[in-house]
């Protein structure tokens, strides 16, 4: 039987993921969901609450959701300033454990920027260097580490898709390593997903970059700009300059049998009920 897409919200977690996260999910109708393990605007790494994370683990296994964590959005592995880099490879491994104690099948990190042009040689060296030891520990019990590509503003390590051969490179192509592709993020970085064929254009790339094992989760996200603007503003499905031919597209394509979809769409529960409704509308037509 031909597994079929599974989508889902990134979810509020204030009242704990256990009560708050599962909540959310089920009044939106989520088959999966990202949550962030710590503040996703700070270096601090709180202890866990292992009876809470049990809850937690039964609950989405009860319920047969599938759970990823967004890491905090100030890592930079590829950044020229010391602490920063030193907190990236700290806050990336707490993730990484965080992630294994709630189940989560991965931990999505932005790719980063080198920050100084000057930089960008020393900046591959450092991700190889500084993530060896943390690669070496994964087992199969761990979860991937997803590398999502950013907006290609600035010094932006992955500016396009065809960058990330080199932090695959940097990682020697760790077999837990993979991408988070964000619909978005990729739109804004140049690639014409808009277009017809665009979004089948652009996934076949990533396919013939990194193969499809590696494509483990996406980000459903209409853009607020056009093609190009290298900026990363997200809208809702349909209301934006993707539209909803290219999610059509999207879910057309085989990534999305290995690749869930989440929403980081603005809104709340109302929002993106109607986005998970939209996309399962969607995916019911095509199967």
């Amino acid at each position: 039987m031909t597994r079929l897409p599974r989508v889902g919200a990134h979810t509020p977690t204030s009242g704990g993921m256990a009560k708050r996260s599962i909540a959310y999910a089920q009044e939106i109708g989520a088959q999966v969901i990202q949550v962030f393990a710590s503040n996703p605007r700070g270096w601090a790494m709180p202890e866990p609450n292992f009876e809470t994370d049990k809850l937690f683990r039964d609950k989405t296994l009860e319920l047969d959701i599938e759970t990823y964590v967004h890491a905090p959005f100030l890592i930079n592995l590829g950044s020229p300033t010391p602490a920063t880099y030193q907190n990236s490879l700290a806050s990336t491994a707490y993730s990484l454990r965080r992630g294994r104690e709630i189940g989560a099948k991965g931990v999505v990190i932005h790719t980063g920027s080198a920050v100084d042009v000057n930089h960008l040689e020393n900046a591959w060296k450092q991700i190889a260097i500084g993530m060896a030891p943390i690669l070496s520990r994964l087992t199969d019990e761990d979860p991937w580490l997803l590398l999502e590509p950013t907006a290609g503003q600035g010094q932006s390590l992955v500016k396009k898709l065809n960058d990330l051969t080199k932090y695959f490179d940097a990682m020697q192509w760790h077999p837990k390593v993979g991408v988070c592709l964000d619909t978005c993020h990729v739109f804004a970085a140049g690639h014409d997903i808009a277009k017809k064929g665009g979004m089948t254009e652009t996934l076949d790339l990533l396919v013939e970059l990194v193969g499809i094992e590696r494509i483990q989760l996406i980000h459903a996200n209409d853009s607020k700009d056009i093609c190009g603007a290298l900026k990363d503003r997200h809208e809702n499905l349909g209301k934006g300059e993707i539209g909803l031919r290219a999610f059509e597209e999207l879910l057309a394509h085989p990534v999305v049998k290995l690749a869930p979809l989440i929403l980081e769409t603005p809104g709340m529960e109302t929002e993106h009920k109607k986005e998970v409704a939209l996309l399962t509308k969607m995916i019911a037509k095509i199967n």
